[in-house]
C-alpha cells in the first residue's frame, strides 16, 4: 500500500475498463501504478483486439483482459470469440451491446451479436460487460430474453436515474467514467448518487473520455482517481472510501476475489 505525503494511506484504485495501447502499454501501466492504480481490465472490442489484450495481460502485472465484439464490429460476427473465453487471463465477455448513435453495424447485426455474447457469458460463467448508447429499450429487451448473467456491468453508464434503477433491478452494476466529471452530465451524476455501494464501479474507458480538467487530451488509466474523486464528492464521502468500495466491487465482478488470475 502506498502512502500520501502526509503519511496516510493513499487510495488504491482499480480501473475496471480501459483500452491499453498496442505499443507503449508498459509505460501506461507504470504511470498508473505510480498514481495508485493497483489493477485494470484491458477490454477487447473484436477478436484480434481481444487476442492483443490477452497477450498484454500475460505480461503486465495487475492487468486482466476481456474478450468480446463491440457493437461497432458486430457486422463481422463473433466467430473465433468462444475459444478465447477459456484463456486464464480472460475475466469477462465484452464489451458487447448496442450502439444506435453511429450505426457502424446494422441494428439487427448488433442485436444478434449481443444476444450471442450474453449466451457465451452464461456458458462460460464469466462476467458480462455491456455497452449501450441510445439503445436502452433493446438493451433491456435482450437482457430480459437471454437472462442477465449473475455478474453484469453497464460500463460507461450514460443514463439517468430511471435507467439506473432499471439496470439495478436487473442485478447489474453501474460503472462511471470521466463523463461524471462533465458539468453538463447532471443526469449521470444523479444516477451516480443513487447507485448502492455494492454496485458502484469506476473506469477511465481510456483513451477516450478524459475527465475534467484533462478533456481534449488522450485519457489513460492513471486518471481513474480523478473520476473516483468526483464520485466521492457527489456522494459526500472521501476518495479513499470510493477507491476501496470500487476496487472490492471490481474484484468481485471479475472473480478476482476467488483466486481467478
Amino acid at each position: 500500500m502506498t502512502t500520501s505525503r502526509e503519511g496516510a494511506a493513499a487510495p488504491e484504485w482499480f480501473d475496471q475498463h480501459c483500452h491499453l495501447p498496442e505499443s507503449g502499454a508498459e509505460a501506461v501501466v507504470a504511470e498508473a501504478r505510480a498514481e495508485g492504480v493497483v489493477g485494470m481490465v484491458d477490454v477487447g472490442c473484436d477478436v484480434s483486439g481481444s487476442l492483443a489484450a490477452i497477450s498484454r495481460a500475460r505480461s503486465l502485472i495487475g492487468v486482466w483482459a476481456t474478450a468480446g465484439v463491440h457493437p461497432h464490429e458486430a457486422i463481422g460476427g463473433i466467430e473465433g470469440l468462444d475459444v478465447l473465453l477459456g484463456e486464464p487471463e480472460v475475466v469477462a465477455v465484452g464489451e458487447c451491446g448496442l450502439d444506435y448513435h453511429y450505426l457502424h453495424s446494422p441494428q439487427v447485426a448488433q442485436r444478434n451479436a449481443f444476444a450471442a455474447q450474453v449466451a457465451l457469458a452464461h456458458r462460460h460463467g464469466l462476467a458480462l460487460v455491456v455497452h449501450t448508447r441510445e439503445a436502452w429499450p433493446d438493451t433491456f429487451a435482450i437482457l430480459a430474453a437471454e437472462g442477465v448473467p449473475e455478474r453484469t456491468v453497464i460500463h460507461c453508464f450514460t443514463g439517468g436515474p430511471d435507467e439506473a434503477r432499471r439496470c439495478l433491478d436487473l442485478g447489474a452494476s453501474l460503472s462511471f467514467s470521466g463523463i461524471v466529471t462533465f458539468a453538463s452530465a447532471t443526469e449521470v451524476q444523479a444516477a451516480a448518487v443513487l447507485c448502492p455501494d455494492d454496485r458502484l464501479l469506476v473506469e477511465t474507458d481510456s483513451p477516450y473520455l478524459a475527465p475534467v480538467p484533462h478533456r481534449g487530451r488522450p485519457n489513460r488509466p492513471a486518471l481513474v482517481g480523478v473520476v473516483g474523486a468526483r464520485l466521492a464528492e457527489l456522494r459526500g464521502v472521501g476518495p479513499g472510501s470510493i477507491a476501496a468500495i470500487t476496487r472490492a466491487n471490481a474484484e468481485r465482478l471479475y472473480g478476482l476475489d476467488r483466486g481467478r488470475p
